[in-house]
């Protein structure tokens, strides 16, 4: 082959330069500088074609993903199952709390990994994923459940491409199956009214009062200490929230149960935990009839208090056991479902009670910070799901004082006619 000329001579670029060159093959080769790789070197990356022009074409085209960082990182590629599995056990739980990550955990482990996981990360297409929603939808799976899924994995591949693992993310364009919004039902004031007395016949009755009148989530109304209480003030402070128990073999998975019924079961989460955001950690005005049932509550538990006598467990919890320990969410649930009952009420959710606080709230024309605030909400987007119900409630008041003021009487009927 002919001698190189001096202009497609291969000469040293200072540092971070690209190169183009003639080789001895007889093909023209491109060098650039796209980054650093694990080891701390360099990252350079080759190209070659047939001509100089096309070769410089390569190494502009190299140079402008360089700067647009959308150049895949150096390095053995990960699989769908090799990153979620890193983002789950390594990323994910630096950020969210632990109930977050067992939801994590489930849509990773349980449907993700075994749907997706052998395709490689940046060859994965949004068509694969619709693929997998709609195997789950012909699988019976609530579309609820499947955003919750969708949701997850959006989280993951964001952060794969926050850090230069993937170019795209194709979760952004699949497409989710279309979830109903749930449709708000609070308890009407009559409601409310026939649970607060029936909860007056009953332990730990205030415990209705917060949930109805303050809407607190049962967490942060059962992660509630004296010390959160300022009865003369009429504040209380929500700064924790009572976890649901989890639990772990303490035999070696030998007993042929659940790790929940295991003899030896061990509790793997802490008791309490602080709440999950900063609208969560929050100042809560207390109605003057809330703090008399307050003080009442606190008079019952000095009682049960003497009662217990050395059994009594000295933990400073508002709504207790009648020896001081905690009420765990599951005997919350249960004596949720007794009180209704009890006021012949019809069934709803524990949540049903936090909705009608709100609801309450936002019909007295509370504004919606400060609903927002005292509800603990982060975004207006909450708000927004309660004013169709708002609206027609206030609509309905309208119209009885239109017909209360406006209503002719049988006297003007009389004298008219």
């Amino acid at each position: 082959m002919a001698e190189q000329s001096k202009d497609n001579k291969r000469t040293r670029q200072p540092n971070g330069r690209s190169s183009i060159y003639l080789g001895k093959d007889g093909k023209w080769h491109g060098r650039v500088t796209v980054g650093i790789r694990e080891d701390g070197k360099p990252d350079r990356r080759h190209v070659e074609r047939k001509t100089r022009a096309e070769v410089t074409a390569a190494v502009r085209e190299l140079e402008k993903q360089r700067d647009a960082k959308t150049i895949r990182k150096a390095g053995r590629p990960w699989t769908v199952k090799t990153w979620l599995t890193h983002w789950v056990e390594n990323i994910a739980p630096l950020t969210v709390n632990e109930n977050t990550m067992v939801g994590y955990g489930v849509a990773v482990r349980k449907h993700l990994i075994p749907a997706l996981g052998a395709h490689r990360l940046d060859k994965l297409k949004p068509e694969h994923i619709e693929h997998f929603y709609g195997r789950m939808q012909a699988d019976g799976r609530k579309a609820g459940t499947i955003h919750q899924i969708h949701r997850t994995f959006r989280t993951a591949l964001n952060e794969a491409v926050r850090r230069g693992h993937l170019v795209r993310n194709p979760v952004q364009l699949a497409k989710a199956p279309r979830v109903r919004e749930e449709e708000v039902e609070p308890y009407t004031v009559e409601e409310v009214q026939r649970l607060l007395r029936a909860a007056d016949e009953r332990r730990n009755s205030a415990r209705w009062a917060v949930a109805l009148a303050l809407g607190l989530r049962q967490g942060e109304a059962l992660g509630l200490k004296w010390t959160d209480v300022d009865l003369e003030r009429g504040v209380l402070m929500v700064r924790r929230s009572r976890r649901r128990p989890r639990y772990a073999h303490g035999c070696g998975d030998t007993c042929g149960r659940k790790a929940g019924y295991c003899p030896q079961r061990q509790r793997t989460n802490p008791e309490t935990a602080d709440t999950k955001s900063r609208a969560g950690r929050r100042a809560v005005g207390v109605p003057a009839q809330l703090v008399d049932l307050l003080r009442t509550h606190r008079a019952k538990q000095e009682t049960e208090r003497a009662a217990a006598g050395s059994d009594w467990s000295e933990e400073g919890w508002l709504f207790s056991t009648p020896t001081g320990e905690g009420t765990s969410p599951r005997t919350d649930y249960d004596d949720w479902k007794e009180l209704l009952s009890a006021a012949k009420v019809r069934d709803g959710r524990l949540h049903d009670a936090r909705h009608t606080a709100a609801t309450v709230l936002l019909i007295l024309g509370v504004s919606e910070r400060a609903v927002m605030g005292i509800m603990g909400w982060s975004t207006t987007a909450m708000a927004a799901r309660y004013q169709h119900m708002v609206d027609a409630v206030r609509s309905d008041i309208a119209r009885r004082v239109d017909g209360l003021i406006w209503r002719p009487t049988e006297r003007t009927r009389d004298v008219d006619g």
